[in-house]
């Protein structure tokens, strides 16, 4: 699972901000689906430049996750890189397209555990799910309860 940074965690909370506000969200759009999104976010490239980087490897974020080198010169893998440079595993690029991390989900009440990942308020569900999960991992593993208040102190924190 992706490592707690502060830098992941305010970058999940705005991409859902940013869909929850009514940007075009299409899940066959790799610059605007929802890891396009989140790339967006990271990169400040345009979906547009995010999509036609990932129109020269084959597959969606998922499979284009397993294809992931650094030495491809691909443009696509700059944008790879700043995902993982900010805390995500190549495992959550594919998760968090299907919105099928299982620790995320878990978060949910299993009667709710059912999202679709074409349902714009349900990845906005999700983002903010994965966001608090670590948040949450931040604050435990700094060990002191004042450090949540500290650490809340410096989020981004979008409504």
């Amino acid at each position: 699972m992706a490592y707690a940074r502060l830098e992941l965690i305010a970058a999940l909370r705005s991409t859902a901000a940013r869909i929850e506000g009514g940007a075009t969200f299409r899940w066959t759009h790799m610059g605007a689906c929802t890891c396009g999104h989140l790339a967006q976010t990271l990169t400040a490239l345009t979906p547009a430049e995010i999509h036609r980087r990932a129109l020269e490897r084959r597959g969606d974020w998922s499979e284009q996750a397993d294809d992931v080198c650094g030495a491809s010169g691909l443009p696509i893998d700059e944008v790879h890189r700043a995902m993982l440079e900010a805390g995500l595993e190549l495992r959550d690029i594919a998760e968090l397209e299907r919105l099928s991390g299982p620790e995320v989900l878990r978060t949910f009440p299993v009667e709710e555990r059912q999202l679709d990942h074409r349902d714009p308020a349900h990845v906005v569900r999700y983002l903010r799910a994965f966001a608090d999960l670590l948040e949450a991992r931040l604050v435990h593993d700094a060990g002191a309860e004042d450090s949540g208040l500290r650490l809340r102190a410096r989020l981004v924190r979008v409504a």
